[in-house]
């Protein structure tokens, strides 16, 4: 057996042992399953994907909040939003966004449910059929998604894309979770256009630091390079599939310390 194989064989196992149920609880992924409605699910998910950073318990309460705050029907409240309803969100913040950038979000999310079913669509609009990753559809959707006049300057920082060198891991968390379908009750697998042959392994401090423990990233600066140099080691092992090995990077790194 080669070590190729046998890291393979290992990441195989730990991806299976964290990707189940039993995950869901205690990260974001959590806020987006309160819900059944594709367009709820989208939209929570989207914001639990942008919170992610820092503490994991915050980021779910924080979520919450915000579900709660739109009456637990997110795409209802945006669809319907008038200033009288906004105002039940004026004090929200989490970290370093606050309402001016919430309501700008649900600003672009209400024009975009307007003419469209699902926000798979805003992702759709940079990507080409024969595209290997998500490099366009991300790039895209920041463009989309700040093509609404008077956009607050503040609020850029908190939509990532390659164009920038960012690794852009909360967005290719939320397109994991939107685009991943095996069955195993975490990722939802709602959107079919995107394949997840072309997701881009999320990637931050913790997963870099784990992969090059294991070979698996030359590249010593964590940007939008090094998420496209590990995601093409990650096909090597995977070539329809390659964002499984989130789950197994992930808990190595977070939960087991690695």
């Amino acid at each position: 057996m080669t070590s190729t194989q046998s890291l393979k064989d290992f990441l195989i196992k730990k991806a299976a042992e964290y990707n189940q149920p039993s995950f869901i609880k205690d990260d974001p992924i959590s806020i987006p399953h309160l819900f059944s409605k594709q367009q709820d699910i989208e939209i929570a998910g989207f914001f639990a994907s942008i919170f992610a950073w820092g503490n994991r318990t915050t980021i779910i309460k924080k979520t919450r909040e915000l579900m709660e705050g739109m009456d637990m029907a997110p795409h209802q409240f945006i669809l319907e939003s008038s200033p009288q309803k906004l105002k039940q969100l004026s004090a929200f913040k989490h970290r370093t966004f606050n309402a001016t950038d919430l309501f700008y979000f649900i600003e672009f999310l209400h024009a975009h449910y307007t003419t469209h079913k699902s926000l798979e669509a805003a992702f759709l609009k940079g990507m080409g059929k024969k595209d290997e990753t998500v490099e366009h559809a991300l790039r895209g959707f920041y463009d989309y998604f700040f093509s609404l006049d008077d956009v607050p300057a503040r609020t850029r920082k908190h939509i990532a894309t390659p164009a920038r060198g960012s690794t852009c891991k909360r967005l290719n968390m939320y397109l994991r979770w939107m685009v991943r379908r095996d069955n195993k009750g975490v990722d939802f697998g709602i959107w079919k256009k995107i394949s997840p042959s072309q997701l881009i392994c999320p990637m931050d401090l913790h997963v870099a630091r784990v992969a090059q423990k294991f070979g698996l990233l030359q590249r010593t600066k964590t940007d939008w390079p090094a998420a496209l140099e590990l995601t093409q080691w990650l096909k090597q092992l995977d070539a329809e599939d390659p964002a499984r090995f989130d789950f197994a990077l992930f808990g190595l790194g977070v939960m087991e310390k690695f």
